[in-house]
């Protein structure tokens, strides 16, 4: 691919990544999760994890892997906590407001997914190829941030599955002008079952992986130039020695779920986790 879609920088914005110095800790309250390999235990949704410290920070926060809640390595609220609890609840805690608690752990989910399209759609205004798709991106960029910095009643009524519909429609469309560039023909893995799958040294580059079950694939090698990623299932997928410039729709959660090491190429803007291999 020779456009500067190839080297484009993932969209740096604060307001999309997790700032847990201004959040209530609320992934850590609204949130449930069943004791398996990525939790230690079970917590019931809205109940406190007995790690959350007074000051709304993690206690184990630098052992979570060692601990048993590798899940929480690999979650990503988008900046939907700190925006929740500085901008919808302006910045009184569930602690603070007992009675607003429910309203601020269901609001919770609702704010990820905007945030979530938000982040998508950034990236999608830097892709050159999908120029053609910047217009309506945008309008739809401006709307979710509108919506983003509404009140919590206007927020759990929004219609977030017919919001979703249409962003995807945008990204779809995006998708296909970044990969037509890409020569030859494309791979279609769209929503596969490839969990375990061998695929060292695959030649993936411009295919569709959106939302694929990756679990424990091996792409050791394989070349995943200007793919795309989005929904993908990459936890604990080899990556080493696998290239991932210009992938589209990749996000920090997914690298940090997969495996890779030294070797492994990543989009600019994205950061190699301290638990891949040296």
């Amino acid at each position: 691919m020779t456009s500067a879609d190839a080297s484009r920088t993932v969209p740096d914005r604060p307001d999309l990544r997790a700032d847990c110095d201004n959040c209530f800790g609320l992934c850590c309250v609204a949130l449930p999760f069943a004791k398996s390999q990525d939790f230690a235990r079970d917590k019931r949704a809205g109940s406190p994890c007995h790690n959350l410290r007074d000051d709304f920070r993690c206690g184990i926060h630098t052992r979570l892997r060692d601990e048993g809640y590798q899940g929480c390595t690999v979650f990503d609220c988008f900046g939907a906590g700190q925006k929740i609890s500085q901008v919808t609840f302006e910045g009184v805690s569930w602690r603070e407001r007992p009675e607003s608690a429910r309203a601020m752990y269901e609001v919770f989910p609702v704010m990820r997914q905007l945030q979530e399209l938000l982040r998508y759609l950034s990236e999608l205004l830097e892709l050159r190829r999908a120029e053609p798709v910047h217009r309506d991106a945008r309008r739809a960029l401006d709307d979710i941030e509108r919506l983003t910095r509404a009140g919590a009643d206007e927020l759990l009524a929004a219609d977030v599955p017919t919001i979703r519909g249409d962003v995807n429609t945008l990204l779809l469309r995006a998708s296909d002008l970044v990969r037509a560039a890409v020569p030859g023909r494309k791979k279609n893995h769209r929503g596969a079952d490839l969990a375990g799958a061998r695929l060292r040294a695959a030649d993936l580059r411009g295919a569709s992986l959106r939302g694929a079950l990756l679990i424990a694939a091996d792409l050791t090698g394989a070349d995943l130039r200007s793919a795309d990623l989005i929904g993908a299932d990459l936890r604990d997928t080899r990556l080493g020695g696998a290239d991932l410039t210009g992938s589209i729709f990749l996000t920090q959660a997914q690298v940090n779920a997969a495996r890779g090491d030294h070797a492994t190429k990543l989009p600019p803007g994205l950061t190699r986790p301290a638990h891949w291999a040296a």
